[in-house]
């Protein structure tokens, strides 16, 4: 048994509820120097493009995936977990899961043209009413677009941490089961109750003392709040989930995500472990 599944084992057993599942997924981000290992190559999807968020929601059911530049199905993850430039003029080549739901919704069918790297970027793609692209709609014609004015996009996307400029060559989505390769994960991301997240937060701190501040958006929660932030910061995060993540991806109603480096994943077993007894968890209403 590898430390990855040894640890996430020895967590659900430290919440001391029969048949309790708390999904999983490790992410492991390869740079462009790094040699990638053939046996995790051979998960990337073949003919096909995946979404960041559909990726995490496929580990978690116990498939690994791989992403590169070439078969991530969402721009804005791409350029979040620095596999394109932000500033990229050009649409990403071929069809794309997100952008052929713009093209489905704008009924252009052929003579629709992708959004590039660079019109996510500056506001265009999410508050594409202002910006006169119809096209971009995602809901048809009533789509109100994800921010009224395009200034309000270009903020809220200034906060949204990415990993630019791009030094990513593919990021791998993994179980902690994963036998195929000896691969540590940089990032764990959980899939929760809000009562087990109260719970693991109260195991952080009874070793810690540290306070855990959630930075939310609601967009790219998956791929930048769930991963790229708990990368950069080496902090914990959580989040509701974003649009990509309850459409696209299909996470439960009751669902919200906690992300963090995995060297802090230690810590929380540890110290969910040592407080059992203060914080009886199979008492919570809903536990």
């Amino acid at each position: 048994m590898n430390v990855f599944d040894n640890l996430m084992k020895r967590l659900v057993r430290a919440l001391d509820v029969p048949n309790l599942e708390i999904p999983v997924a490790g992410v492991r981000i390869f740079k462009k120097d790094e040699k990638i290992p053939r046996e995790v190559a051979k998960y990337e999807p073949d003919g096909m493009t995946v979404t960041s968020c559909h990726a995490t929601r496929a580990t978690m059911l116990d498939e690994a995936v791989f992403l590169t530049r070439d078969s991530i199905g969402c721009i804005a993850a791409a350029i979040t977990l620095g596999l394109v430039d932000e500033q990229q003029p050009s649409p990403l080549e071929g069809p794309r899961d997100y952008t052929e739901i713009m093209k489905k919704s704008s009924g252009k069918g052929d003579a629709f043209v992708p959004p590039s790297p660079l019109k996510f970027t500056n506001g265009t793609v999410y508050a594409f009413r202002d910006a006169k692209e119809e096209a971009f709609s995602l809901f048809g014609e009533e789509d109100s677009g994800r921010y009224e004015k395009k200034e309000i996009a270009r903020r809220a996307v200034s906060d949204m941490l990415s990993l630019q400029p791009p030094t990513t060559q593919g990021v791998f989505y993994f179980p902690p089961d994963f036998t195929d390769a000896d691969i540590t994960p940089d990032i764990v991301m959980l899939s929760l109750r809000p009562v087990e997240l109260c719970r693991l937060i109260q195991g952080y701190q009874f070793l810690t003392g540290k306070r855990v501040r959630a930075d939310v958006g609601g967009l790219r929660a998956g791929c930048s709040d769930l991963i790229v932030r708990p990368y950069v910061l080496g902090e914990i995060n959580f989040s509701p989930y974003c649009l990509g993540a309850r459409l696209i991806a299909r996470f439960e109603g009751d669902r919200m995500g906690m992300g963090f480096p995995f060297s802090l994943l230690k810590v929380i077993v540890e110290g969910t472990e040592k407080s059992k007894t203060g914080f009886p968890f199979p008492e919570y209403p809903g536990a």
